[in-house]
């Protein structure tokens, strides 16, 4: 009754035969399930081969469903007062406002997807009301001392940490290149002594040259192994849903390694896959170069996102700051 009553008030009914009614009503009453339409967008994202979005969905799904005690839900039942309680329980285990965030845009996603659909009304948005909030993240960047640190550390190819400096150093000297991307690097993408690649994530399009250390870690790879398609060893199978499973294993094991690296040189700084895009991103704004030309090396589609990676300059550059202004 409630299907007619609103194809009624949208006009809609008049237009409908009975078989299509019936249809209508069908939808609604089997799609009803929030973790059935999402483990639909999943296996959908999958076959059209976007295993990273997958992956961000099913994982925000099964966030939910630990939250729900295993519980279905439907769409009705994730309102204002659900999520709320949700927010709560999240942060009184001593977790991230950040990592909330994440689950809520995919949560607010799916269920952005469903009104558009027609399997829940939009009166039923809980995201109208509800604001996802978010915190500023410490930055994450070197100082040039610590990049001078890893560049001069010397390190013998049968060293544990040989991969990982060498995969962080490729990284900041093409534009602090994720590591997603670094993985899939073809040695098909290097052509007359540049770069050329398209971003996973956003598809930009990068032309960069290679300068003459990084042509000596592509170098080593090339000829280390030159059966090898990719640049790097870190994709080790050939199906599309096993290599980014290989990417993402290999990042893990990249991160424990770079903790090892910083020891190592004696940074204090937290390295992680991300802080060579960061440091980048920070040595690129303290030589003056516009925000603008940055957030095209960074790839970014806004200029905000680039910001985040500019919010905070070193204590060091605001005391040279100070200094002008109080000599000037």
């Amino acid at each position: 009754m409630e299907v007619i009553t609103k194809l009624e008030e949208q006009n809609e009914l008049s237009f409908l035969s009975i078989t299509q009614v019936k249809a209508h009503i069908a939808k609604r009453q089997s799609s009803n399930s929030f973790f059935a339409f999402g483990e639909k967008l999943v296996e959908e994202m999958k076959a059209a081969q976007q295993f990273g979005n997958a992956t961000v969905y099913k994982g925000a799904l099964d966030f939910l469903k630990r939250h729900s005690h295993g519980n279905d839900l439907s769409f009705l039942d994730i309102n204002y007062d659900f999520i709320k309680k949700l927010e709560i329980s999240h942060l009184s285990k001593g977790n991230s406002p950040n990592g909330l965030s994440v689950y809520l845009r995919t949560i607010r996603a799916i269920y952005s997807k469903a009104i558009k659909a027609k399997l829940v009304a939009k009166e039923a948005y809980p995201f109208e009301d509800y604001k996802i909030k978010t915190v500023p993240t410490r930055k994450r960047a070197l100082s040039a001392e610590g990049i001078e640190k890893i560049i001069n550390l010397p390190l013998e190819p049968t060293h544990e940490c040989f991969y990982a400096r060498n995969y962080f150093l490729a990284s900041y000297m093409m534009y602090g290149m994720s590591f997603i991307d670094l993985a899939f690097l073809k040695k098909e993408n290097i052509i007359d002594g540049r770069i050329k690649y398209q971003r996973k994530k956003t598809s930009a399009n990068y032309d960069i040259k290679i300068n003459e250390a990084l042509f000596e870690i592509l170098n080593f790879y090339m000829e280390a192994d030159k059966a090898n398609d990719f640049v790097f060893p870190i994709i080790k199978r050939e199906n599309l849903e096993d290599q980014i499973k290989d990417a993402k294993w290999a990042r893990k094991r990249y991160n424990k390694k770079l903790k090892e690296l910083a020891k190592l040189c004696k940074i204090e700084e937290t390295l992680t896959s991300y802080v060579s895009r960061h440091t980048f991103a920070s040595k690129a704004n303290t030589l003056g170069i516009p925000v603008t030309a940055i957030s095209n090396m960074l790839g970014h589609k806004k200029l905000s996102t680039t910001q985040i990676y500019l919010a905070n300059l070193s204590s060091t550059a605001l005391d040279d700051f100070n200094e002008q202004v109080l000599n000037g």
